[in-house]
């Protein structure tokens, strides 16, 4: 048995999107001995300035807006310079999964070394929208899209040792996972030719298994 702990090595990294400086887009040259003045340049600025629209906010949904109103306290008390905001769902979801959005300079924070913090946080207002006798809802919380690049690297990584498997007839063991990590294994590799996947162990040691499986020759 193999065992990988390339699920460590996934790319945590969170790159800030670099914005021009208004000073940058500003920039002009000076035309017949004449500079622009202060005032012209920040009436153009403003003028290049898009309204922002405002964000999405049920009207009948109280236990999202309860969700979002949680995580925006804990935004607030930990001094994080960032702000969360509700996902519309599709209008054909039953029972929507509750979507919450966290942007700001202070993601890299809130999201921590594997998603950590962000998973707590999530846990959290899992558990303060779900009490006893209500209909269960899950809550996503996510940083700027940090799951969505985090499960695509997974997924391709998954791919990468599914192959190896297959090559090296051994089965590959994962380090240990949470579920939504191992779904995301289990997805990349339900259709993957000559490997099968597995959950082995228990609580937060249970981790994905690889396993290469022999195809049958027909005579």
């Amino acid at each position: 048995m193999t065992t990988t702990d390339d699920n460590s090595k996934i790319d945590e990294s969170w790159d800030e999107d670099s914005e021009a400086s208004d000073d940058g887009a500003e920039a002009t040259s000076e035309q017949d001995g004449e500079t622009p003045s202060a005032e012209g340049s920040e009436a153009r600025r403003k003028r290049r300035r898009k309204p922002k629209a405002p964000d999405w906010m049920p009207e009948d949904d109280e236990r999202a807006v309860r969700a979002l109103e949680f995580v925006q306290g804990v935004l607030r008390e930990m001094s994080f310079d960032c702000r969360a905001r509700l996902k519309q769902p599709s209008p054909e979801e039953e029972n929507p999964e509750i979507k919450i959005e966290i942007l700001g300079n202070d993601t890299a924070r809130i999201i921590g070394k594997k998603g950590q913090v962000l998973g707590a946080l999530q846990f959290l207002a899992h558990r303060v929208i779900n009490r006893p006798g209500l209909e269960r809802r899950h809550v996503l919380v996510d940083a700027e899209g940090y799951r969505n690049r985090r499960d695509d690297s997974l997924a391709t990584m998954a791919r990468r040792l599914g192959q190896q498997a297959v090559e090296l007839g051994k089965v590959i063991t994962f380090e240990p996972m949470n579920p939504r990590d191992r779904r995301v294994v289990h997805l990349a590799l339900a259709k993957f030719e000559g490997v099968i996947t597995r959950s082995d162990g228990e609580g937060d040691d249970r981790r994905v298994q690889i396993i290469p499986v022999r195809r049958s020759v027909t005579p």
